[in-house]
């Protein structure tokens, strides 16, 4: 019997996918838990569509974060501390402190998870950190850290 799978099924597929199984199993196992559906040429036209506006969401939602890392690349975020001899920091710069700066001085919202920071910033100076905000975009960002 060929279906739809409604739910992930572990062995079988994805949901979303056109999987051919055995009747039993169908119908005594993925139709009654409604893990599957059959396979009729409306449910796979429904299907079609389905996956036609998953894809044009994909798109938008991709190129406004491609506008919105264009953005982030062509600005500054300046963060004043206090600072000891040499230029060090008491304490340090965490991507909490980017996200924070960021949302204050140009008002975007940046996840503190998606900042890309190798380690604590412990020094004043320029740097260059990555924002990701999308899984396939990433943005450049530029810190300035003052005294």
């Amino acid at each position: 019997m060929i279906i739809i799978l409604e739910k992930d099924v572990k062995g079988v597929g994805k949901a979303g996918e056109v999987v051919k199984v055995s009747d039993g199993y169908a119908r005594n196992m993925l139709l009654p838990r409604g893990l599957a559906k059959e396979a009729t040429e409306g449910n796979v036209r429904n299907l079609e569509k389905q996956k036609a506006i998953q894809e044009e969401q994909h798109q938008n939602e991709l190129a406004e974060a491609k506008k919105l890392a264009e953005k982030i690349g062509s600005l500054k975020v300046e963060i004043v501390t206090k600072s000891g001899e040499g230029g060090r920091l008491f304490g340090s710069i965490t991507s909490k402190d980017i996200a924070d700066a960021l949302l204050e001085q140009h008002k975007i919202n940046a996840d503190k998870r998606k900042i890309i920071l190798e380690s604590p910033i412990k020094q004043t100076g320029d740097y260059q950190l990555d924002i990701k905000i999308y899984p396939e975009v990433t943005a450049k960002l530029k810190v300035t850290v003052l005294v």
